[in-house]
């Protein structure tokens, strides 16, 4: 049976007057990972969060940090979110001028290395760095705001990369990243995807952060028996 789905709930969504508490909630209902989405508003339009959001959630969580740097020139900022308590850095390829430098320096202090990409971004630019990648994040919207809807046209790409990776005999795992909910996610998981970025299905879920999680889980889990 394949290894279950990992559930990352980005606090995009989150109410941040009540942060540690929300936090809190994710992770007794069983998220996987914390997500945070560090936008510069040149590479992605908002401003969101940086360095000191990162360590305040490194002391509310012992959940690995997965960190989305969707920012201009993000090499100067790979030490910073490390010793800030990141344990993921994903850079997206469209930003890095070498991306291969890139991963191996998030290695080279001591975190997991992201290759994040854009929807409008071709397989084959991705392909010959899969060696150098724990990990592909596959953005499902437009980098932004939360809230989106889920890009379909992104699961042949992510399909290719689940065959490459399969092939090749490698460990990176396939991250999904925006629109995804109940309804979504199945898709996802179908094409490949390991890792599940949640924003509003899970800290704006109507019946709270609990039901939202649960929701999720249970959409991976009847995919996963079919």
């Amino acid at each position: 049976m394949a290894a279950q789905p990992l559930i990352a709930p980005s606090i995009l969504s989150a109410d941040f007057g009540h942060l540690g508490e929300q936090i809190a909630a994710a992770e007794l209902a069983g998220a996987d990972w914390i997500h945070i989405d560090v936008m510069d508003g040149h590479f992605a339009p908002p401003i969101t969060m940086g360095q000191v959001i990162v360590e305040a959630c490194r002391h509310i969580t012992e959940l690995p940090l997965d960190v989305h740097l969707m920012v201009e020139n993000p090499d100067g900022m790979l030490q910073s979110f490390a010793q800030a308590g990141a344990d993921h850095i994903h850079v997206h390829l469209e930003a890095s001028l070498d991306i291969g430098k890139s991963l191996q320096r998030i290695r080279k202090l001591g975190c997991k290395a992201g290759l994040a990409i854009n929807p409008e971004t071709p397989a084959a630019k991705v392909l010959p760095h899969l060696k150098l990648a724990d990990m592909v994040l596959v953005m499902s919207v437009h980098p932004g705001y939360a809230g989106q809807d889920f890009i379909p046209e992104v699961l042949p790409k992510a399909a290719e990369f689940r065959r490459a990776i399969d092939s090749a005999g490698l460990d990176t795992r396939i991250e999904f990243d925006g629109g995804v909910d109940a309804e979504t996610l199945p898709a996802a998981l179908e094409a490949g995807g390991q890792v599940f970025v949640a924003a509003s299905a899970v800290f704006k879920y109507p019946q709270g952060i609990a039901a939202g999680l649960q929701a999720l889980r249970a959409a991976s889990l009847t995919s996963l028996r079919r």
